[in-house]
């Protein structure tokens, strides 16, 4: 062996940049863990949640957006109640995310994924009135909540208890107390009698 050979290859902190890999796993595909659950069951559960992580994350977006943007005399109300609510649909987005994972199946994430598969209407670049944008917050809560009754009776009838478990005590319960915080300040009542 000549000394060349025997040298240790010298160490490099450079990062290897500009990498691809194969893709091991394609979106709209479960694999096989065992949870107890049927490969249907766990496929279906899997599509249902992708649905719910697409308008969660647009409905979390629309949040920051409106955060931003609120206008007028309950300006710091909303403000932070539209934060707060963002911070919360994050909560959520990382738990159904974490669901549809766990039945082994690929949680969408590319925003411009989401953007071609969610239910809920884009608001316009601009800014609209205040109570404009409180509507669009509830439309989109109600999109979500509809879809999510319907997909908690449906996988309850397959078994899935824990899917069940994440639409009915996470998104739902969470979709309509936000509801009902935004809903209030829509309502036109009088601080005081005269």
């Amino acid at each position: 062996m000549t000394t060349a050979e025997q040298a240790p290859k010298p160490r490099s902190s450079q990062p290897w940049l500009h990498q691809r890999g194969e893709e091991i796993q394609q979106f709209g595909t479960v694999r096989q863990f065992p949870i107890g659950l049927s490969y249907d069951t766990r496929m279906y559960s899997c599509q249902r949640l992708n649905q719910v992580l697409c308008d969660t994350r647009i409905l979390r977006d629309m949040y920051k957006k409106h955060h931003w943007l609120m206008r007028g005399q309950t300006f710091y109300q909303l403000h932070l109640l539209m934060d707060k609510h963002s911070d919360e649909q994050t909560e959520l987005i990382d738990t159904v995310a974490e669901r549809v994972q766990t039945l082994g199946g690929v949680a969408v994430g590319d925003p411009r994924h989401v953007a071609e598969i969610t239910n809920v209407p884009r608001p316009p670049d601009g800014v609209e009135e205040v109570p404009a944008m409180l509507s669009r917050l509830l439309e989109a809560h109600q999109t979500i909540l509809d879809d999510c009754h319907d997909a908690a009776e449906r996988v309850q009838e397959m078994k899935d208890d824990g899917t069940n478990d994440v639409f009915v005590s996470d998104v739902i319960r969470t979709n309509e107390l936000q509801a009902w915080f935004v809903v209030e300040h829509l309502v036109d009542t009088p601080l005081v009698r005269s």
